[in-house]
């Protein structure tokens, strides 16, 4: 029985990441090197899918590389506790708390500032220029 393979195209379209993308991730560490074919065609393995599922994954929940990296190298150790993963989580959970709060502040000013224009002045008697040139 022969194992899955996949080319570079395959994978690129399988988990909507360019392709350059992963190459990226192959430069990086982030994804294993893959075998080479005798055309010299990039070959991966389902497992090698798997990682770039688990990858795309995690940066559509806003994880960085480094932090993607450290989940990566802690999901292969099957015998470690997942408690790094709960703190390296949990850390990150509190950085889109604190982007949440710094953009509800935003969207609020943004409110303010715009329930001060009058309309139909001309931008020498602007409210919103005059509000944005305050500290």
């Amino acid at each position: 029985m022969s194992e899955e393979i996949y080319r570079i195209g395959d994978l690129a379209r399988l988990t909507d990441t360019k392709v350059v993308t992963i190459r990226y991730y192959e430069k990086i560490g982030l994804m294993p090197a893959p075998h080479r074919s005798a055309a010299n065609y990039r070959i991966y393995s389902k497992a090698q899918l798997h990682r770039l599922q688990f990858i795309r994954r995690c940066r559509d929940l806003g994880f960085s590389l480094e932090q993607i990296a450290e989940l990566a190298a802690l999901s292969s150790d099957h015998a470690r506790s997942c408690t790094e993963v709960d703190d390296l989580t949990r850390v990150h959970l509190a950085e889109i708390e604190d982007k949440i709060a710094d953009l509800t502040a935003l969207a609020a000013e943004l409110r303010s500032i715009g329930a001060q224009c009058k309309g139909g002045t001309t931008i020498s008697n602007c409210r919103i220029i005059e509000a944005l040139g305050r500290n």
